[in-house]
């Protein structure tokens, strides 16, 4: 997390949300090797104690929990993030930066039993069909064939990330004036990066999960 204080303002029910909202990461744990990454779906629970998710069991984070039991984690949630340009802020003493969101979890990474897996499943799955209501019904896993079922969930295994601790940093240019600030944020849409329109939008002041 960036250090600066001026990017650390969010509350933990903000970051909390945040996360939830995107329901995606970066999860990382230290190997014998060095560190071991996966990109996962999550569930985050209503109290934010808690995230499930799943991996294929050939995973090495998988495979290193199997063979050495929980070990501290990190899912690192990613948001908006853009180039933003000194030319923007009006001000000859700025320089070139990057402006993002982002939100960790920090934890303890454990393997669920495999009777916990279709619930997981369910629970995952049900997170996210649910926001595309009312334009679809939902999708549901009874709609698998029950032996197509068993050979895909053969395959995955459940674990949960017991969080203790979130952080986030919102870089949105607020250690500048507020007119360089707008100004900065009135031509960031057409920046490089990931959703910029959002990105311009929290640094206008814009709530966090307006």
């Amino acid at each position: 997390m960036h250090p600066n204080p001026a990017f650390r303002t969010a509350s933990p029910g903000d970051n909390l949300d945040f996360a939830r909202a995107r329901g995606f990461g970066l999860l990382s744990i230290n190997g014998a090797d060095g560190p071991m990454a996966a990109h996962v779906p999550f569930r985050l629970s209503g109290d934010g104690s808690n995230a499930e998710l799943h991996l294929m069991r050939a995973n090495p984070i998988a495979r290193a929990l199997a063979a050495d039991g929980p070990a501290p984690a990190l899912i690192a949630v990613s948001g908006p993030d853009g180039y933003i340009s000194p030319d923007w802020y009006g001000d000859p003493a700025q320089v070139p930066t990057w402006n993002y969101a982002a939100v960790h979890l920090r934890g303890r990474l454990e393997l669920l039993p495999d009777a916990d897996l279709p619930g997981v499943l369910a629970r995952l799955t049900a997170a996210f069909e649910d926001r595309l209501a009312p334009g679809k019904r939902p999708w549901t896993m009874d709609k698998v064939p029950d032996e197509a079922l068993a050979r895909m969930q053969r395959m995955i295994c459940p674990l949960r990330l017991c969080v203790d601790h979130v952080d986030g940093t919102w870089k949105l240019s607020q250690n500048k004036p507020d007119h360089a600030r707008l100004a900065a944020a009135s031509q960031v849409g057409g920046s490089i990066g990931q959703e910029l329109a959002t990105l311009a939008r929290l640094m206008g002041g814009d709530s966090p999960q307006k």
